[in-house]
């Protein structure tokens, strides 16, 4: 399949790989948002290749490797056209669907690479991401395994997600990181507190998950109650209770942004991430997640989107003003560490 580019790209890290300003998160295929359409999914990723997307976001974890086995056909079919990036160290347990464990011993990254390549049906692994921190395990013993991974040709470029600042540049001392991955969005700042600021010095791209807030940002929902018992959103408290009427209401501004740009909420929300880029001086490359073609090229066209220094100050204030933490348990985030 040949690509008509749409994205401007970049360089993830010094020497990482090249891709589209903007990727697709992968994970909502398989499971957390409720109901897929697995034919309308691979449209979607069909689509987003033609449209410039190169950067697509998976974990071993999303369905229990359904995500990855899903992928797997379309990744085959355009290995030399697109970047895919998968994680690590989240353990689940078939018994107990709550049950979340971590994990960074040098023996479970390697089974662990060993298990996505084969779900993949590729030899190699594009950027390879630690998905959580595990302090038990010294974080220059986990880099120092994944660069023997590298060096064995199973993976090109190496990524963390949800760690500090400290963390980022202890890692980054032992084998260079092309990317962090953490939740970046107008709802979700704690990142620039550490995290940022390292990735900027270092040279690492930053890639937000969640960048729409869930879909909160987008106005596709105000409130748990509108979601499914399949919808872990459900759970989070930013989104229950008196939290999710407040946070609602915060949002006035963006539609006010979005209404003078003729734009849509998720646009204006993508394009107030895009502007990191600048504010900070570093690359950044958001992965919303979408299954369906017409967000998807919705999302994309926000890349394009610039809001001016008014409007991003209009914006300033609303991370400050959000309830609720971003998950219940806070504790596997960077946030909870520093």
């Amino acid at each position: 399949m040949s690509t008509t580019a749409t994205l401007p790209t970049i360089t993830l890290g010094a020497d990482g790989p090249l891709v589209g300003v903007q990727g697709l998160g992968c994970m909502g295929i398989s499971e957390f948002y409720g109901e897929t359409d697995p034919a309308e999914s691979r449209a979607t990723l069909d689509h987003a290749l033609e449209l410039g997307v190169t950067l697509f976001d998976t974990a071993d974890i999303y369905g229990s490797g359904h995500n990855e086995e899903f992928l797997s056909g379309f990744v085959r079919a355009n290995r030399d056209e697109l970047v895919i990036a998968t994680k690590f160290a989240i353990v689940r347990k078939a018994d107990d669907p709550s049950y979340r464990g971590i994990d960074n011993s040098p023996a479970y990254i390697r089974a662990a690479i060993d298990a996505s390549l084969r779900r993949l049906g590729i030899d190699t692994v594009d950027l390879y991401y630690v998905h959580r921190r595990d302090t038990s395990v010294p974080i220059e013993d986990t880099i120092g395994t994944l660069a023997e991974l590298v060096a064995a040709g199973k993976v090109r470029a190496l990524g963390l997600s949800e760690v500090t600042g400290e963390e980022l540049r202890a890692a980054h001392a032992v084998h260079p990181i092309a990317a962090v991955q953490s939740e970046w969005s107008l709802f979700s700042r704690d990142v620039e507190r550490t995290a940022v600021p390292a990735a900027a010095e270092l040279g690492v791209a930053f890639v937000p998950y969640s960048p729409l807030g869930r879909g909160f940002l987008t106005g596709s929902f105000r409130s748990a109650d509108e979601l499914g018992d399949n919808d872990f959103r459900a759970f989070q408290p930013r989104f229950t209770g008196d939290n999710a009427e407040h946070n609602a209401e915060l949002l006035a501004p963006l539609a006010a942004i979005a209404q003078a740009h003729g734009i849509t909420r998720a646009q204006a929300a993508l394009a107030w991430v895009h502007a990191r880029a600048r504010v900070h001086s570093l690359p950044v490359v958001p992965i919303p997640g979408t299954r369906k073609r017409t967000r998807l090229a919705e999302n994309v066209a926000a890349a394009r989107v610039r809001l001016t220094d008014a409007e991003l100050a209009t914006l300033e204030p609303i991370a400050g003003k959000v309830a609720g933490d971003r998950y219940a348990d806070m504790s596997f985030t960077s946030a909870g560490r520093e």
